[in-house]
């Protein structure tokens, strides 16, 4: 019995201290296991915190517009929108009605019932806006009160970008057309009011309300603004002419046959030349200013036999014209870069200096 006993201790110390080492090792275990779980909980966490600094670094890392880079034709629309420097105004140098405009950068801009757009064209009108906004200039004015605006909310959305030239030189305004829907004014009166100012003449570009008679009398007051504010300015107001595309030059038709006084402006002088492309406007009066036109031959839009036979009739009054169609050309073509209309703009030019007095 005594030696069964001692067996017996001896078999219970031996099973005691297996499951003792057991404990052991599945307590090692499950601690190794927990400080593993633990280390990649930790090591997710701080890849996750990594992530999300990333990501913050990336949401607030300044665009290349920020970083002092020009603006380039894989520049977003959106980024030229919103440069700082440009402020309230920068919405209005592309269309209000961005239903008319499709691309999300310079390079990709297209323009309804528009072509031949030119992205170094369209590279180089923003990188001018900067450079001036950079410089502290003014080149965007308020052609109505904030009264007025505040009445008629649509005139919010107006004004002048101006295109400077020389201290003192003659002035021109120009008017993008959008079928009076909206203002393409990127491709169809900054570059002409750019190419303006390095010729010297002080440049203006218009951004009206869509409508016919909105958009006239938006032009009636800018010219008024225009003669207002001249010393300021620094413009001379002889001589000026106006310019205009498809619905634009209508524009600059209408007040070339009715003056600013019938459109609500001031009542001032007629301009010395209306400058007119691709519109099928036919109405005029023995009292219309001289006028160039140009059109292309293929445009679905202006009827260049209609834009031909205005200025017959205005010739045969005694009135100076000039008229050109081209081959091929299809509606809206701007300043023509790379067609065969490519310097129109310095025959037009040539034509209103042939009319200056002063």
């Amino acid at each position: 019995m005594k030696r069964l006993t001692a067996l017996g201790l001896i078999i219970m110390m031996f099973i005691f201290t297996s499951c003792s080492a057991q404990d052991k090792q599945i307590e090692a275990a499950s601690e190794a296991e927990s400080q593993s779980a633990f280390t990649q909980s930790v090591e997710e966490s701080i890849s996750a915190s990594s992530n999300e600094q990333i990501s913050d670094e990336s949401t607030f890392a300044p665009t290349a517009e920020e970083s002092g880079k020009p603006f380039a034709v894989d520049t977003a629309i959106s980024d030229v929108i919103n440069y700082p420097a440009f402020g309230e105004w920068g919405r209005l140098i592309f269309p209000v009605n961005s239903g008319y405009y499709s691309g999300d950068t310079l390079g990709d801009l297209r323009l309804t019932w528009y072509n031949n757009i030119d992205p170094q064209k369209t590279v180089e009108i923003a990188n001018y806006m900067r450079e001036r906004a950079d410089n502290g200039e003014v080149i965007f004015y308020d052609i109505y009160t904030d009264e007025e605006k505040a009445a008629d909310p649509a005139k919010a959305d107006t004004g002048l970008f101006f295109f400077k030239g020389e201290p003192g030189a003659k002035f021109a305004v120009c008017n993008a057309g959008g079928g009076f829907a909206y203002v393409g004014a990127m491709h169809d009166s900054f570059p002409h009011a750019l190419e303006l100012s390095k010729m010297g003449y002080n440049a203006f570009a218009l951004i009206y309300r869509p409508g016919w008679d909105t958009a006239c009398e938006d032009l009636a007051r800018a010219i008024s603004f225009i003669f207002a504010n001249a010393d300021e300015l620094n413009v001379n107001v002889d001589d000026y002419s106006l310019w205009g595309g498809s619905a634009g030059g209508r524009m600059a038709a209408y007040l070339g046959t009715y003056g600013m006084a019938y459109f609500g402006g001031d009542d001032l002088p007629k301009p010395a030349a209306c400058i007119i492309e691709y519109t099928g406007h036919s109405e005029y009066s023995e009292n219309d200013p001289p006028t160039y036109s140009c059109v292309g031959k293929s445009d679905g839009i202006a009827n260049w036999r209609t834009m031909q036979a205005r200025l017959d009739a205005m010739s045969k009054l005694g009135i100076p014209t000039e008229f050109h169609a081209y081959e091929g050309l299809y509606h809206g073509f701007g300043l023509g870069t790379g067609t065969i209309a490519e310097g129109w703009i310095n025959d037009a030019v040539s034509f209103w200096e042939r009319q200056m007095k002063n």
